[in-house]
């Protein structure tokens, strides 16, 4: 029997990357699932790859958010698994940051969360329980140079979904965030454009590359499945070893340059 098999499910941000890859992966094990992305965008695409309902909106806008969990309930019946996966990324010192993308950051990474738990939450209490998984990230949990908004909502993120898992667990409603580090999403797509920048960054990652989304999507769907059925209020690491690193520099790799350069300094030596 399929893991999901005839649960519903509802995936936001899903029109690429890690959504994208979590519909594909619930749909392929049984659940009735509903995309949700902005109007125009690939959603209409994979929704219909995978034989599922395509909602469209814009999870800054507290209505559409809330739109959207009662569509689903509408005209399924009821909600088994809420995938709080969209977000959005920005870039800059606190000072140099215009308030409008801070509030656009908070509003789709943080606030859409609580308005579609909000109204998710009433509708799993009442059919006996259910599951919500967020997707939050390594940045949530340690601060990254310029990127204050993106860092905050994430924070947010973790904590909310803490708090989430001890009000509702006397409910039968699971809630758990993973932490993806660096993954090959469109996210990722801007920094990624850079000439060198992933050279650096994979440099610091012990597996050496970015995540595939689909690595993700299947954490996400272990959290969601019965496989998972004592965890509750957890903030799972899927980083590649990057948050094992204490910040420190690499001292073999350091010292071997170092030692290199001095050879290179004295020259050649003469043979006797």
């Amino acid at each position: 029997m399929p893991r999901f098999q005839s649960r519903i499910a509802l995936v936001t941000g899903a029109a690429s990357g890690i959504g994208a890859a979590t519909a594909r992966l619930l749909a392929a094990e049984g659940a009735h699932v509903t995309i949700v992305d902005l109007p125009g965008s690939n959603g209409v695409t994979v929704a219909r790859e995978l034989g599922c309902h395509f909602h469209p909106a814009d999870l800054a806008d507290q209505a559409q958010v809330e739109a959207m969990v009662s569509a689903v309930l509408d005209r399924e019946g009821r909600l088994d698994i809420l995938v709080n996966n969209a977000g959005i990324g920005s870039l800059g010192e606190v000072p140099d940051l215009d308030p409008a993308l801070w509030r656009q950051v908070m509003a789709i990474d943080l606030d859409a969360v609580f308005h579609a738990c909000r109204i998710a939450i009433p509708a799993m209490r009442a059919q006996g329980g259910g599951v919500i998984v967020t997707t939050a990230s390594l940045s949530g949990l340690f601060g990254d140079y310029g990127f204050a908004a993106y860092n905050a909502a994430k924070a947010g993120v973790i904590n909310l979904t803490r708090t989430l898992a001890i009000d509702h667990g006397k409910d039968g409603i699971r809630v758990n965030a993973v932490c993806p580090g660096l993954v090959d999403t469109p996210l990722a797509a801007p920094l990624a454009a850079i000439p060198g920048l992933m050279d650096a960054w994979t440099r610091e990652i012990p597996l050496a590359r970015a995540a595939r989304p689909a690595e993700i999507a299947e954490v996400i769907a272990f959290l969601a499945s019965d496989a998972a059925s004592y965890m509750t209020g957890s903030i799972v690491i899927v980083d590649g070893g990057a948050s094992a690193h204490s910040g420190q520099p690499n001292f073999i790799r350091e010292i071997a340059a170092a030692q290199a350069g001095l050879q290179a300094e004295a020259g050649p030596s003469n043979p006797v």
